[in-house]
């Protein structure tokens, strides 16, 4: 049987799971559970790869991601890799853990997010698990609930900005519509004995179809190249702002602030959608950590930096005409 395919394009939206192979336990203790956060916080953080909801069971687990850059695959290939490498040497074991390749499942946005947000996180209550959905550790159910920085790696906004404008107002509806059943519509979908790879209304198969399948072009499907200024792009307009040669905006000593190249470092993650990895090889950084906290220095001083947010948003404009 020929494997399905999988449907790649920029900000397209997913349903993953996948299962240990042959009833083993996936997740067996707490060590594994949070070794397998981690590692998706860090494949969000290298690959640019926007996580709004995780559920781990005990055999299994669930995902909601959005792709910016069209990237699954690679994605889903270093997850599932390099947890079972670390599940392996943790237990003693050797071989696949999980049953195959992942399960994939191209997602309507407009009409199935928000449905697939409170089915993930009931999971635990379908199973029987627990009674309450807050006294289940392992999902991002709580993530949706704090204000805490932790949880911040939770591409959450987005999600709660359907249910209302206010944060108070979010959360109340939050909470009342996980309250509720899942839709028969999707209890039925995940029954099904072979899932299909899309959840979507009528016009979105057909659209997914015509675009994918008959070898026509969309348009409006933007490509990442077109859409996104490259990283030289991005070096030249801070240099030119800052006015420094490149020599200087690559330069780092330990226990010196380089101001300049940390805004071109988060100008390259938010405006150019780039990849931690592709950002540290550019800047002549060999951990992507580095890249990391550099861009995440330069978020939380926004917020309290008005000269930086100037800067900011002069760099970000020219970066976009």
């Amino acid at each position: 049987m020929s494997r399905p395919l999988r449907i790649q394009y920029p900000n397209a939206w997913y349903h993953v799971m996948n299962r240990a192979r042959r009833g083993q336990v996936a997740f067996p203790a707490k060590e594994d559970k949070l070794a397998f956060l981690y590692l998706l916080m860090e494949t969000a953080d290298m690959f640019n790869l926007n996580v709004s909801a995780w559920c781990l069971m005990e055999s299994h687990y669930h995902l909601l991601v959005q792709t910016p850059d069209a990237n699954l695959a690679r994605c889903m290939r270093h997850i599932n890799g390099v947890y079972t490498q670390k599940y392996n040497f943790r237990h003693g074991c050797d071989g696949t853990l999980f049953r195959g390749r992942y399960k994939s499942i191209l997602v309507d946005a407009d009409n199935y997010l928000l449905e697939l947000v409170r089915y993930i996180h009931r999971n635990p209550l379908r199973a029987g698990l627990v009674e309450k959905l807050s006294q289940y550790k392992w999902s991002s159910h709580k993530a949706y609930l704090s204000g805490s920085e932790k949880w911040d790696w939770v591409h959450k906004d987005f999600i709660l900005e359907m249910l209302a404008e206010s944060r108070n107002t979010q959360l109340r509806n939050y909470r009342r519509f996980v309250r509720k059943k899942d839709s028969h519509e999707l209890c039925s979908f995940f029954e099904k004995m072979n899932l299909p790879s899309i959840m979507g209304d009528k016009s979105f198969i057909d659209w997914v179809r015509d675009t994918f399948f008959n070898g026509k072009i969309d348009h409006n499907i933007p490509q990442s190249k077109t859409l996104a200024p490259s990283i030289d792009e991005i070096k030249k307009i801070v240099c030119g702002y800052y006015q420094l040669d490149e020599q200087e905006i690559n330069l780092s000593r330990r226990g010196v602030e380089n101001l300049p190249r940390d805004v071109a470092m988060y100008l390259m993650r938010f405006v150019g959608g780039k990849a931690l990895l592709c950002i540290g090889d550019s800047m002549g950084i060999r951990n992507y950590s580095s890249v990391s906290s550099a861009v995440h220095r330069i978020k939380k001083k926004l917020s309290k930096d008005i000269q930086l947010m100037l800067d900011i948003f002069i760099n970000k404009s020219q970066t976009e005409t």
